[in-house]
């Protein structure tokens, strides 16, 4: 993927995949930043100041710069390179049957997307759209037919967040033969609350902003919320389809791409 310039302002943003050691600890260093140093996750064994595991070698990232910092990434996982290796990082917290099976049905390619994040100070929507753009020419560009991964609320108790992940579980739950389930052993209930229990409204209101945007874009819900310690999160599985975001960023920015 070559370097797409993002929308005229005073940053000259720019959106590419890392081609490097050197782009990746970039990346490294930044998700560090948000998810160790901002956010509470346990780097326990982790060389300070870096964020890595394993699936980092195999996965391509997704840079947003500004004049060659880093602000913003994506990690990007196919599934053809998973399957030559570990496997799908999100396999550990969900059961995938069901989506590599609809996969094999339509023959395209998963995505999985992690390890999102972007410095406080460019989390805008012209920097959130460039990533966007650049997940969309990379769709292109690999004959993707879904895209999946994990999202999340702060914090490890789930009580705390019981209207808005019973609200995803009532009107956004995938159907069964796009249904990832929580593995058994991690399985926390989503659907606590009856519906007409909670206002939907607010509930809706309620979601991490990463959420409702994949929400804007047709995503659906895994059932199970997950509770991952290291990261002081609560995780939700949700699956996209390409079709929507691939015609709403690649039509909107194609001829700048």
């Amino acid at each position: 993927m070559t370097s797409i310039a993002g929308p005229a302002s005073p940053r000259a943003l720019t959106v590419r995949l890392a081609d490097c050691p050197r782009d990746i600890a970039a990346a490294q260093r930044l998700r560090w930043d948000i998810f160790y140093a901002d956010m509470g996750a346990d780097g326990t064994g982790l060389s300070q100041g870096l964020d890595i595991d394993p699936y980092d070698a195999v996965c391509d990232h997704l840079l947003v710069e500004d004049d060659g910092r880093v602000v913003g990434t994506y990690r990007l996982l196919r599934q053809s390179v998973a399957m030559r290796h570990s496997g799908f990082y999100t396999a550990g917290e969900y059961a995938l049957e069901a989506i590599l099976r609809g996969s094999e049905r339509e023959g395209g390619e998963l995505l999985e997307l992690g390890r999102s994040c972007v410095a406080p100070a460019y989390r805008d929507a012209g920097t959130i759209q460039l990533l966007w753009r650049g997940i969309a020419r990379y769709l292109a560009d690999h004959g993707i037919s879904r895209m999946f991964g994990c999202a999340s609320f702060p914090g490890t108790d789930a009580a705390a967040h019981a209207a808005a992940l019973s609200y995803l579980f009532h009107d956004h739950l995938a159907p069964a033969d796009l249904r990832a389930r929580a593995l058994p052993d991690r399985h926390v209930e989503m659907g606590v609350l009856a519906v007409g229990s909670y206002d939907p409204r607010r509930a809706m209101r309620l979601l991490p902003p990463l959420i409702k945007g994949y929400l804007r874009v047709g995503a659906m819900v895994g059932d199970g919320a997950v509770i991952d310690r290291q990261f002081n999160t609560i995780d939700v599985f949700m699956i996209m389809p390409v079709e929507a975001i691939a015609a709403r960023y690649l039509d909107r920015f194609g001829a700048a791409a």
